[in-house]
């Protein structure tokens, strides 16, 4: 995929499918083949499990289905829900709605990308934290903003944003230890 959306393909992708990935892909083509309009759900399948949508799996999913590459990519840039890069175990979000942006929400947008070392829609070099922009939450009294999944925090002090990912940080070190043995 290039940087504006558009479908390409490199002539030796970055990076390349597992064998366990190839046989998800393959087993989730099977299942949904003869569905009309099979092309979303095995998407979002696949989405689901790996967390993105890589070049090598979407080429194994056109391949699977029948369909060429283009078409698959061009589904895949088209709608916002699909990832083609890796996302964070923490999507945050900052509102920029109008309320929010008055009451120093893009202060808020420009310190968090300067403690998570990300810019919008990039993420973390740990993979715990995905940064992405927001245009509405509903909250507009309680503004500014910000939604780490799905948990709303009102009216964010930029002072406070250190305070406030280190819950989230504790939470993926205290899981990264459960899973050591």
């Amino acid at each position: 995929m290039s940087a504006h959306g558009t479908a390409t393909r490199t002539s030796a992708p970055a990076e390349t499918l597992e064998p366990e990935q190839h046989q998800f892909i393959d087993h989730v083509v099977k299942a949904h083949h003869l569905e009309h309009g099979a092309l979303i759900p095995v998407l979002q399948e696949v989405q689901k499990e790996f967390g993105y949508l890589s070049q090598p799996a979407i080429d194994r999913i056109a391949a699977g289905l029948g369909i060429p590459f283009s078409e698959v990519a061009g589904v895949v840039t088209f709608y916002s829900f699909f990832n083609t890069s890796p996302r964070g175990k923490h999507i945050v979000r900052v509102c920029l709605g109008t309320a929010c942006y008055v009451r120093n929400g893009k202060q808020v947008l420009s310190d968090l990308q300067r403690e998570l070392g990300v810019n919008v829609g990039e993420t973390s070099e740990d993979r715990n934290f995905t940064l992405e922009v927001g245009r509405c939450f509903g909250a507009c009294g309680l503004a500014p903003v910000v939604m780490i999944d799905d948990d709303v925090h009102q009216r964010v002090k930029p002072a406070r944003l250190r305070d406030l990912l280190l819950r989230y940080r504790n939470d993926a070190e205290a899981n990264s230890q459960e899973d050591t043995p």
